[in-house]
């Protein structure tokens, strides 16, 4: 299943085998949502919105399950569950990230980013919250008590979405400057040239395997990286596994992400 949000500020549920919406859209946020997040068990799912707020819905049921969270955010870009999934993590507009607590509870503010924060990801173990900002920087954080750790530098445009391998030894980041860049987290530096675009990115993803690194932007194209290939490299562009291009969109149908469960059910 895959669950996507609009601008019309509702959640769908889509059937990706039949292609098509199973039940009614899902209804709360007032305005366009930004991010969506499945828990690590998959029984909800969390929203963050232009409306400023975090909801959290039951997927079987599409209704929310605990009252909206206001976050303080205004636009709220970016939510994720903890690994062990007894809290989440959010950012936006203000450049502030938040804990909280699944019933609400805030229980810290971690704050160091001089502009929006676009993009989280936690370490396994949920010691570390990692976050891409427009202030150009990658910072890592100590979940327990907000402390900055280290602080990422490369890019000379907004970091839009950042994503962890596997096995956590290196962190990616996407990035209005047109790249994909990679960092050696045992060194805290950027390892091999930067995989480019023709246009601004948006969006970043890697597979559970960590073999591949998917990338998408206003080039209207998504790009399969190897990554072996692109730890290898020595100076030459890497060869893209695939590339797909986005020739057109639905119609009238303003969705401006997708989720996938984690199961893949």
């Amino acid at each position: 299943m895959v669950v996507s949000g609009s601008k019309d500020g509702r959640l769908r549920l889509w059937n990706v085998e039949e292609g098509g919406v199973v039940g009614d859209p899902w209804e709360g946020h007032s305005a366009s949502v930004r991010c969506l997040h499945w828990s690590p068990n998959t029984r909800e799912i969390a929203s963050g919105s232009q409306d400023g707020t975090i909801r959290r819905w039951n997927p079987n049921t599409g209704r929310q399950i605990a009252p909206p969270i206001e976050t303080g955010h205004r636009w709220v870009h970016a939510i994720k569950y903890s690994p062990e999934g007894d809290k989440f993590a959010s950012c936006g507009e203000d450049g502030v990230i938040r804990v909280w607590s699944k019933d609400g509870k805030l229980l810290i503010e971690i704050k160091g980013h001089d502009n929006w924060v676009n993009s989280l990801c936690w370490s396994k173990d949920g010691a570390y919250i990692f976050s891409g900002s427009c202030d150009m920087t990658i910072r890592k954080w100590q979940s327990i008590d907000g402390k900055e750790v280290v602080v990422l530098r490369g890019h000379t445009s907004y970091v839009r979405s950042i994503c962890l391998s596997p096995d956590e030894r290196h962190l990616f980041s996407a990035s209005e400057d047109c790249s994909v860049r990679i960092w050696d987290l045992n060194t805290n530096e950027q390892t091999g040239d930067p995989l480019l675009h023709d246009d601004e990115l948006l969006a970043l993803a890697i597979p559970s395997d960590g073999r591949y690194i998917a990338s998408a932007g206003l080039d209207k194209k998504i790009y399969v990286w190897s990554l072996e290939a692109a730890l290898k490299q020595s100076g030459d562009r890497v060869h893209v596994r695939a590339c797909i291009v986005v020739v057109s969109i639905i119609p009238n149908w303003p969705c401006t992400l997708a989720t996938h469960s984690p199961t893949g059910s």
